[in-house]
Protein backbone atom coordinates (compact mmCIF):
# COMPACT_ATOMS: atom_id res chain seq x y z
CA UNK A 1 0.00 0.00 0.00
CA UNK A 2 1.22 3.07 -1.08
CA UNK A 3 0.04 6.06 2.01
CA UNK A 4 0.80 8.79 -0.15
CA UNK A 5 -2.32 8.11 -2.62
CA UNK A 6 -4.78 7.27 0.56
CA UNK A 7 -8.18 9.39 -0.21
CA UNK A 8 -8.16 11.01 3.34
CA UNK A 9 -12.26 10.96 3.18
CA UNK A 10 -11.54 7.24 4.06
CA UNK A 11 -10.70 8.48 7.18
CA UNK A 12 -13.63 10.33 8.35
CA UNK A 13 -15.86 9.35 10.86
CA UNK A 14 -19.22 11.34 12.16
CA UNK A 15 -18.27 12.57 15.46
CA UNK A 16 -21.17 14.25 17.21
CA UNK A 17 -20.45 17.52 19.66
CA UNK A 18 -22.19 15.88 22.28
CA UNK A 19 -19.44 13.43 22.26
CA UNK A 20 -16.30 15.71 22.55
CA UNK A 21 -15.61 15.97 26.78
CA UNK A 22 -15.09 19.66 27.72
CA UNK A 23 -13.56 18.23 30.81
CA UNK A 24 -11.73 15.65 32.25
CA UNK A 25 -13.39 13.27 34.54
CA UNK A 26 -12.47 14.35 38.56
CA UNK A 27 -10.32 10.93 38.92
CA UNK A 28 -8.06 10.97 36.10
CA UNK A 29 -7.45 7.35 36.18
CA UNK A 30 -11.23 6.08 36.64
CA UNK A 31 -12.03 6.97 32.81
CA UNK A 32 -13.26 4.30 30.06
CA UNK A 33 -10.65 1.98 28.27
CA UNK A 34 -11.57 0.26 25.39
CA UNK A 35 -9.46 -2.26 24.70
CA UNK A 36 -8.38 -3.95 21.05
CA UNK A 37 -6.86 -6.99 21.25
CA UNK A 38 -4.33 -8.50 18.68
CA UNK A 39 -7.40 -11.00 16.80
CA UNK A 40 -9.16 -7.44 16.71
CA UNK A 41 -11.96 -8.31 19.88
CA UNK A 42 -12.92 -5.26 22.01
CA UNK A 43 -13.33 -5.64 25.77
CA UNK A 44 -14.42 -2.57 28.14
CA UNK A 45 -12.67 -1.96 31.09
CA UNK A 46 -11.59 1.21 33.52
CA UNK A 47 -8.06 3.03 32.80
CA UNK A 48 -6.87 1.55 36.76
CA UNK A 49 -7.82 -1.25 35.38
CA UNK A 50 -3.74 -1.12 32.99
CA UNK A 51 -2.26 -2.72 35.71
CA UNK A 52 -4.40 -6.28 35.01
CA UNK A 53 -4.02 -6.12 31.25
CA UNK A 54 -0.64 -5.42 30.72
CA UNK A 55 1.83 -8.23 30.72
CA UNK A 56 4.50 -7.84 33.59
CA UNK A 57 7.51 -7.97 31.14
CA UNK A 58 5.95 -4.59 29.35
CA UNK A 59 8.28 -1.60 28.94
CA UNK A 60 5.80 1.16 29.05
CA UNK A 61 6.99 4.54 27.17
CA UNK A 62 5.46 8.19 28.47
CA UNK A 63 6.64 11.63 27.25
CA UNK A 64 7.62 13.72 30.32
CA UNK A 65 7.00 17.00 28.00
CA UNK A 66 5.33 19.83 29.61
CA UNK A 67 2.88 22.23 28.40
CA UNK A 68 3.80 26.04 28.43
CA UNK A 69 1.76 29.08 28.89
CA UNK A 70 2.17 29.93 24.82
CA UNK A 71 -0.50 32.09 24.76
CA UNK A 72 0.16 35.22 25.52
CA UNK A 73 -2.60 38.53 24.85
CA UNK A 74 -1.17 41.87 24.25
CA UNK A 75 -3.01 45.02 23.90
CA UNK A 76 -2.30 48.11 21.82
CA UNK A 77 -1.88 51.15 23.98
CA UNK A 78 -3.57 53.50 21.87
CA UNK A 79 -6.10 51.81 20.36
CA UNK A 80 -6.60 48.82 22.66
CA UNK A 81 -6.57 45.94 19.71
CA UNK A 82 -6.25 42.38 21.10
CA UNK A 83 -3.40 40.94 19.63
CA UNK A 84 -2.47 37.37 20.70
CA UNK A 85 0.59 35.82 20.42
CA UNK A 86 0.94 31.93 20.29
CA UNK A 87 4.69 30.82 20.57
CA UNK A 88 5.80 27.87 19.06
CA UNK A 89 8.90 26.94 19.26
CA UNK A 90 12.72 28.86 20.06
CA UNK A 91 14.41 30.59 17.46
CA UNK A 92 17.19 32.17 18.83
CA UNK A 93 18.59 30.50 20.73
CA UNK A 94 16.69 27.52 18.96
CA UNK A 95 17.41 25.22 21.91
CA UNK A 96 14.19 24.96 24.49
CA UNK A 97 16.42 24.17 27.79
CA UNK A 98 18.28 27.72 26.46
CA UNK A 99 15.66 29.88 26.16
CA UNK A 100 13.59 29.00 28.78
CA UNK A 101 16.90 30.28 30.69
CA UNK A 102 17.23 33.43 28.98
CA UNK A 103 17.13 36.86 31.00
CA UNK A 104 16.78 39.87 29.60
CA UNK A 105 15.47 38.84 25.67
CA UNK A 106 14.60 35.64 23.49
CA UNK A 107 13.15 35.24 20.02
CA UNK A 108 10.48 32.89 19.23
CA UNK A 109 8.41 31.30 16.19
CA UNK A 110 5.26 32.33 16.72
CA UNK A 111 1.38 32.63 15.35
CA UNK A 112 0.06 36.08 15.51
CA UNK A 113 -3.80 36.25 15.69
CA UNK A 114 -5.16 40.02 14.69
CA UNK A 115 -1.77 40.44 12.76
CA UNK A 116 -3.07 43.12 10.62
CA UNK A 117 -3.80 45.19 13.36
CA UNK A 118 0.33 44.86 14.56
CA UNK A 119 1.97 46.50 11.56
CA UNK A 120 5.02 48.01 13.68
CA UNK A 121 6.29 48.66 16.71
CA UNK A 122 6.69 46.85 20.23
CA UNK A 123 3.99 45.79 22.42
CA UNK A 124 4.15 46.14 26.10
CA UNK A 125 3.06 44.10 28.77
CA UNK A 126 3.32 44.92 32.65
CA UNK A 127 3.80 41.96 34.95
CA UNK A 128 4.42 41.11 38.92
CA UNK A 129 6.53 38.40 38.83
CA UNK A 130 7.31 37.38 42.48
CA UNK A 131 6.95 40.98 44.14
CA UNK A 132 8.94 42.46 41.06
CA UNK A 133 7.52 44.68 38.45
CA UNK A 134 8.57 44.07 34.94
CA UNK A 135 8.07 45.06 31.88
CA UNK A 136 8.08 42.77 28.80
CA UNK A 137 8.27 44.23 25.72
CA UNK A 138 7.21 42.03 21.88
CA UNK A 139 8.49 43.06 18.54
CA UNK A 140 7.95 41.44 15.12
CA UNK A 141 11.46 40.49 13.70
CA UNK A 142 10.25 38.92 10.53
CA UNK A 143 7.71 37.24 9.36
CA UNK A 144 7.06 34.08 6.67
CA UNK A 145 3.91 32.51 5.70
CA UNK A 146 1.39 32.25 8.74
CA UNK A 147 4.72 32.73 11.21
CA UNK A 148 6.37 35.01 13.04
CA UNK A 149 9.92 35.73 14.33
CA UNK A 150 8.77 37.63 17.53
CA UNK A 151 11.71 39.09 19.35
CA UNK A 152 10.45 38.91 23.20
CA UNK A 153 12.55 41.20 25.81
CA UNK A 154 12.16 42.19 29.50
CA UNK A 155 13.74 45.12 31.63
CA UNK A 156 15.04 42.62 34.49
CA UNK A 157 18.10 40.45 34.32
CA UNK A 158 17.02 38.28 37.53
CA UNK A 159 14.21 36.79 35.52
CA UNK A 160 13.80 34.12 32.91
CA UNK A 161 11.92 34.27 30.38
CA UNK A 162 10.48 30.60 31.63
CA UNK A 163 8.99 32.60 34.41
CA UNK A 164 8.13 35.38 32.40
CA UNK A 165 5.45 32.87 30.22
CA UNK A 166 4.84 31.67 33.20
CA UNK A 167 3.12 34.94 34.29
CA UNK A 168 1.67 36.30 31.04
CA UNK A 169 0.66 33.58 29.55
CA UNK A 170 -1.97 31.08 29.41
CA UNK A 171 -2.44 27.39 28.57
CA UNK A 172 -3.59 27.04 25.13
CA UNK A 173 -6.11 24.21 25.41
CA UNK A 174 -6.98 23.07 22.18
CA UNK A 175 -9.38 24.83 20.25
CA UNK A 176 -12.10 21.45 19.37
CA UNK A 177 -12.95 22.96 22.93
CA UNK A 178 -14.91 25.86 21.98
CA UNK A 179 -14.11 27.44 25.30
CA UNK A 180 -11.47 29.67 27.15
CA UNK A 181 -9.12 28.71 29.07
CA UNK A 182 -10.37 27.99 32.67
CA UNK A 183 -8.17 27.77 36.07
CA UNK A 184 -8.59 23.97 36.95
CA UNK A 185 -7.31 23.56 33.03
CA UNK A 186 -3.36 24.46 34.75
CA UNK A 187 -3.56 21.27 36.66
CA UNK A 188 -6.26 19.11 33.79
CA UNK A 189 -3.77 19.73 31.06
CA UNK A 190 -0.84 18.38 32.08
CA UNK A 191 0.46 14.86 32.60
CA UNK A 192 1.43 14.17 36.52
CA UNK A 193 4.80 13.27 35.32
CA UNK A 194 5.33 16.30 33.09
CA UNK A 195 8.59 18.17 33.67
CA UNK A 196 10.65 18.78 30.33
CA UNK A 197 9.21 22.64 28.90
CA UNK A 198 8.27 23.31 25.72
CA UNK A 199 4.84 21.79 24.44
CA UNK A 200 1.37 23.72 23.31
CA UNK A 201 -0.41 20.81 23.41
CA UNK A 202 -0.49 17.97 25.93
CA UNK A 203 0.65 14.44 25.13
CA UNK A 204 -3.27 13.51 26.03
CA UNK A 205 -2.94 9.72 26.58
CA UNK A 206 -0.69 10.16 29.50
CA UNK A 207 -3.10 12.78 31.48
CA UNK A 208 -5.08 9.87 32.72
CA UNK A 209 -2.40 8.45 34.68
CA UNK A 210 -2.07 8.83 38.71
CA UNK A 211 1.23 8.32 40.95
CA UNK A 212 -1.36 5.48 42.26
CA UNK A 213 -1.50 3.82 38.76
CA UNK A 214 2.20 4.30 38.18
CA UNK A 215 2.88 2.37 41.57
CA UNK A 216 0.70 -0.45 41.02
CA UNK A 217 2.50 -0.74 37.61
CA UNK A 218 5.60 -1.09 39.22
CA UNK A 219 4.60 -3.76 41.87
CA UNK A 220 3.38 -5.85 38.78
CA UNK A 221 7.26 -5.55 37.80
CA UNK A 222 6.25 -3.15 34.42
CA UNK A 223 9.15 -0.84 34.00
CA UNK A 224 8.45 2.70 33.33
CA UNK A 225 10.67 4.69 30.81
CA UNK A 226 10.59 8.58 29.90
CA UNK A 227 11.42 10.47 26.44
CA UNK A 228 10.63 13.69 25.50
CA UNK A 229 8.71 14.99 22.14
CA UNK A 230 7.07 18.35 22.44
CA UNK A 231 3.65 18.71 20.92
CA UNK A 232 3.66 21.26 18.23
CA UNK A 233 0.68 23.09 16.94
CA UNK A 234 0.44 21.13 13.48
CA UNK A 235 -0.89 18.12 15.66
CA UNK A 236 -4.42 19.99 15.29
CA UNK A 237 -3.93 20.22 12.22
CA UNK A 238 -6.23 18.20 9.59
CA UNK A 239 -5.31 17.02 6.68
CA UNK A 240 -7.21 18.98 3.97
CA UNK A 241 -5.81 17.63 0.38
CA UNK A 242 -7.33 15.08 -0.93
CA UNK A 243 -4.65 12.46 -0.25
CA UNK A 244 -2.33 11.98 2.22
CA UNK A 245 0.63 12.36 0.14
CA UNK A 246 -0.23 16.15 -0.42
CA UNK A 247 -0.01 16.63 3.51
CA UNK A 248 2.89 18.68 4.87
CA UNK A 249 4.22 17.06 8.34
CA UNK A 250 5.32 19.10 10.67
CA UNK A 251 8.51 19.54 12.41
CA UNK A 252 8.87 18.22 16.21
CA UNK A 253 11.79 18.10 18.87
CA UNK A 254 12.87 14.96 20.32
CA UNK A 255 15.12 13.81 23.04
CA UNK A 256 15.75 10.16 23.98
CA UNK A 257 18.51 9.00 26.60
CA UNK A 258 21.32 6.45 25.90
CA UNK A 259 20.01 4.60 28.31
CA UNK A 260 16.21 3.21 26.76
CA UNK A 261 18.41 3.01 23.45
CA UNK A 262 20.31 0.56 24.86
CA UNK A 263 17.15 -1.53 26.42
CA UNK A 264 15.53 -1.54 23.22
CA UNK A 265 19.31 -2.86 21.36
CA UNK A 266 18.15 -6.30 23.09
CA UNK A 267 15.67 -8.27 21.48
CA UNK A 268 12.10 -8.79 21.51
CA UNK A 269 11.47 -5.68 24.30
CA UNK A 270 7.98 -5.54 24.91
CA UNK A 271 7.32 -2.04 24.43
CA UNK A 272 4.10 -0.28 24.77
CA UNK A 273 3.26 3.53 23.89
CA UNK A 274 1.93 6.22 26.09
CA UNK A 275 0.41 8.17 23.41
CA UNK A 276 0.89 9.18 19.53
CA UNK A 277 3.63 11.05 20.95
CA UNK A 278 5.62 8.47 21.95
CA UNK A 279 4.63 6.40 18.99
CA UNK A 280 6.17 9.09 17.06
CA UNK A 281 9.42 9.05 19.25
CA UNK A 282 10.33 5.87 19.00
CA UNK A 283 9.23 5.19 15.69
CA UNK A 284 11.56 7.77 14.93
CA UNK A 285 14.32 6.84 17.00
CA UNK A 286 14.56 3.38 14.93
CA UNK A 287 14.90 5.51 11.39
CA UNK A 288 17.32 7.88 13.11
CA UNK A 289 19.82 4.76 13.60
CA UNK A 290 18.85 3.81 10.03
CA UNK A 291 20.71 7.50 8.82
CA UNK A 292 23.39 6.61 11.19
CA UNK A 293 23.75 3.30 9.39
CA UNK A 294 24.37 5.42 6.15
CA UNK A 295 26.27 7.61 7.48
CA UNK A 296 23.57 10.22 7.81
CA UNK A 297 23.69 12.69 10.67
CA UNK A 298 20.98 11.63 12.69
CA UNK A 299 19.11 15.05 13.23
CA UNK A 300 15.40 15.09 11.38
CA UNK A 301 13.74 12.18 10.17
CA UNK A 302 12.33 13.20 6.97
CA UNK A 303 8.41 12.78 5.95
CA UNK A 304 8.67 9.64 3.94
CA UNK A 305 12.13 8.84 4.61
CA UNK A 306 10.45 5.27 6.39
CA UNK A 307 8.67 4.74 2.89
CA UNK A 308 11.84 4.83 0.72
CA UNK A 309 12.98 2.46 -1.58
CA UNK A 310 16.54 2.68 -0.20
CA UNK A 311 16.22 2.67 3.46
CA UNK A 312 18.08 0.25 4.80
CA UNK A 313 15.70 -2.83 6.61
CA UNK A 314 17.90 -3.07 9.61
CA UNK A 315 17.14 -4.76 12.73
CA UNK A 316 15.64 -2.80 15.71
CA UNK A 317 18.96 -3.58 17.27
CA UNK A 318 21.28 -2.82 14.54
CA UNK A 319 19.58 0.25 14.69
CA UNK A 320 20.00 1.11 18.09
CA UNK A 321 23.46 0.19 17.96
CA UNK A 322 24.17 2.34 15.24
CA UNK A 323 22.73 5.54 17.26
CA UNK A 324 24.59 4.21 20.17
CA UNK A 325 28.10 4.22 18.20
CA UNK A 326 27.10 7.85 17.32
CA UNK A 327 26.78 8.80 20.56
CA UNK A 328 29.53 7.49 21.86
CA UNK A 329 31.63 9.24 19.31
CA UNK A 330 30.10 12.54 20.20
CA UNK A 331 30.48 11.77 23.55
CA UNK A 332 26.73 12.42 23.80
CA UNK A 333 23.95 10.73 26.54
CA UNK A 334 21.02 11.36 24.79
CA UNK A 335 20.25 12.45 20.75
CA UNK A 336 18.36 15.02 20.81
CA UNK A 337 16.52 15.78 16.55
CA UNK A 338 13.46 16.39 15.36
CA UNK A 339 10.85 14.54 13.39
CA UNK A 340 8.94 14.66 10.27
CA UNK A 341 7.38 11.46 10.15
CA UNK A 342 3.89 10.59 9.34
CA UNK A 343 3.03 7.16 10.02
CA UNK A 344 -0.04 5.95 7.61
CA UNK A 345 -1.58 2.31 6.77
CA UNK A 346 1.53 1.28 4.45
CA UNK A 347 4.30 1.86 7.80
CA UNK A 348 5.63 -0.56 9.03
CA UNK A 349 6.30 -0.93 13.04
CA UNK A 350 9.24 -1.12 14.37
CA UNK A 351 9.46 -0.77 18.00
CA UNK A 352 5.86 -0.25 19.37
CA UNK A 353 3.82 -3.52 20.15
CA UNK A 354 1.18 -1.94 21.84
CA UNK A 355 -0.16 1.94 22.73
CA UNK A 356 -2.29 3.85 24.80
CA UNK A 357 -3.96 6.15 23.13
CA UNK A 358 -7.34 8.94 23.44
CA UNK A 359 -10.00 8.97 20.33
CA UNK A 360 -8.70 11.05 17.74
CA UNK A 361 -10.33 13.62 15.42
CA UNK A 362 -11.89 12.61 11.65
CA UNK A 363 -9.25 13.20 8.53
CA UNK A 364 -6.37 13.53 11.22
CA UNK A 365 -3.02 12.22 11.15
CA UNK A 366 -3.46 10.35 14.70
CA UNK A 367 -6.30 8.65 13.28
CA UNK A 368 -3.67 7.45 10.65
CA UNK A 369 -0.93 6.81 12.92
CA UNK A 370 -4.36 4.33 14.91
CA UNK A 371 -4.91 2.84 10.96
CA UNK A 372 -1.68 1.86 10.87
CA UNK A 373 -1.16 -0.03 13.57
CA UNK A 374 -4.67 -2.00 13.71
CA UNK A 375 -4.41 -2.94 10.01
CA UNK A 376 -6.80 -0.38 8.93
CA UNK A 377 -9.23 -1.53 11.55
CA UNK A 378 -9.92 1.06 13.21
CA UNK A 379 -13.76 1.94 12.42
CA UNK A 380 -15.01 -0.59 14.48
CA UNK A 381 -13.20 0.63 17.43
CA UNK A 382 -14.79 4.01 17.05
CA UNK A 383 -18.03 3.03 15.35
CA UNK A 384 -18.02 1.22 19.12
CA UNK A 385 -17.32 4.03 20.43
CA UNK A 386 -19.51 6.85 19.30
CA UNK A 387 -22.70 4.24 19.67
CA UNK A 388 -21.43 3.31 23.90
CA UNK A 389 -21.17 6.64 25.12
CA UNK A 390 -17.16 7.31 24.97
CA UNK A 391 -16.17 10.20 25.42
CA UNK A 392 -13.22 11.66 22.82
CA UNK A 393 -10.38 14.03 21.81
CA UNK A 394 -7.94 15.56 24.36
CA UNK A 395 -10.01 15.41 27.76
CA UNK A 396 -12.18 12.16 26.74
CA UNK A 397 -11.63 8.04 27.72
CA UNK A 398 -9.07 6.05 26.31
CA UNK A 399 -7.73 3.40 23.78
CA UNK A 400 -5.43 0.11 24.71
CA UNK A 401 -4.39 -0.97 20.89
CA UNK A 402 -2.16 -4.15 21.19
Amino acid sequence: MNPRELDIEEFDYPLPESSIALHPLAQRDKCRLLMRRRDGSLEEHVFSDLPELLPSDTLLVANNTRVINARLRFSKPVSGAKIEIFCLEPDAPADYERSFACTESCSWICFVGNSKRWKSGPLTMNLNIDGKEVELEAERVSKEGNASVVRFSWNDSSVTFSRIIQSAGEIPIPPYLNRNTEQSDLQDYQTVYSRIEGSVAAPTAGLHFTPELFGALRQKGIECEEITLHVGAGTFAPVKSETVGDHEMHSEFISVGKDLIEKLSHKDVNVVAVGTTTVRTLESLYHLGCLCSEGKTPDEVPQWYPYSQSHPDLSVGESMKCLLKYLESKNLNKIVASTRIIIAPGYTYRIVKGMITNFHQPKSTLLLLVSAFTGGDWRNMYDFAVNNGYRFLSYGDAQLLL
